[in-house]
């Protein structure tokens, strides 16, 4: 694995952890973090058969790092959103392998949607999520306009967005903003387990799922179901599908290849 200033990247039996690594600074992004996430998905894209994002200390990420680059209100937002978060962002959601966001304290601002470009988030009970930016004047972004709405629906995203109030990672898991919120206590085996759980699924599946799941947004139903018979057609040629059935009819588990 590559070294990196901001972030840890760990392999461990096809899992890789990603872990944002500025405790003192609430994990907040800079240029660099930005930059060093992009590269670190990349690369362990092409090792991995899972990665989780998870972050140091006792918050996942407190958002843009304002004191970045001197003033931030002589900030270029929108080519500091161009050229920095939207690289960072595509490489996550459109990442091969499933991608896990362990949210293991506060995530704020485009820390918060960070952590939902993921496809799978499970938070500790401790943690929340906060759409800040009104508070200084900023619009949701980070990917935050586009989740937001699809994950918890319209009214609860805008009221997420105009009120800037912490969403506790209980009302997230209920509002189907997350997959779920697990114990303080047992957080960090849990998400270990779930992403070893899929590390030794059929890969190549998973990113098919990924790419039906994601692009119904854009399909009307015929071309869902026209993308859904392609993608399905590519699975049942696959090794993982032959090794599926025969494990199914000799009722033993099924010992997938991945890749």
């Amino acid at each position: 694995m590559k070294d990196y200033q901001t972030i840890t990247l760990e392999m461990i039996e096809g899992v890789a952890v990603l872990c944002l690594n500025r405790a003192d600074k609430m994990n907040a992004l800079n240029t660099q973090m930005r930059a060093e996430i992009t590269d670190a998905m990349t690369h362990a894209a092409r090792e991995a058969r899972v990665i989780v994002l998870t972050g140091k200390g006792k918050a996942f990420c407190s958002g843009q790092d304002l004191s970045d680059g001197g003033n931030a209100t002589t900030l270029d937002l929108e080519r500091v959103l161009r050229e920095e978060y939207v690289p960072m962002l595509r490489s996550i959601t459109e990442c091969p392998v499933p991608t896990i966001s362990a949210v293991n304290g506060p995530a704020a601002g485009a820390g918060a949607n960070l952590a939902l470009s993921a496809d799978v988030v499970i938070a500790t009970e401790a943690a929340y999520f906060l759409q800040a930016f009104t508070r200084i004047g900023l619009i949701p972004d980070a990917g935050g306009t586009w989740a937001l709405p699809r994950q918890m629906g319209m009214a609860k995203a805008m009221g997420a967005a105009l009120f800037a109030e912490p969403i506790s990672a209980r009302q997230a898991s209920d509002w189907g903003m997350i997959w779920e919120c697990v114990s303080d206590e047992g957080f960090e085996a849990h998400w270990q387990a779930r992403a070893a759980h899929l590390a030794k699924g059929p890969t190549q599946t998973y990113n098919a799922v990924k790419q039906a799941i994601r692009g119904t947004w854009d399909n009307t139903m015929e071309q869902q179901l026209d993308l859904e018979a392609k993608l399905q057609g590519s699975c049942g040629q696959s090794r993982d599908f032959q090794e599926g059935v025969m494990a199914f009819l000799e009722k033993r588990p099924a010992n997938f290849e991945g890749r």
